[in-house]
């Protein structure tokens, strides 16, 4: 599985993936915008995709999608 959250840190809108951060400095729009298609990658690769952001206030969001089926 991989994740990748939206969050406001320090101020600026902060792209992680697995935990770490991979761009920081965003609009959220922006972070948003690049956390889904990096997550619309990870789907296409066959991977499982937590995908959390975080609103205005706080609150978050949680999806989980992808990944490939096994019998």
């Amino acid at each position: 599985m991989v994740q990748y959250a939206v969050t406001l840190k320090d101020g600026d809108w902060t792209v992680f993936k697995d935990g770490e951060a991979i761009e920081r400095g965003l609009t959220r729009s922006a972070a948003i915008q690049m956390a889904r298609d990096l997550a619309f990658e990870a789907e296409e690769r066959g991977d499982t995709v937590e995908l959390l952001i975080q609103g205005y206030y706080g609150d978050m969001s949680r999806r989980l999608t992808g990944g490939v089926e096994e019998d």
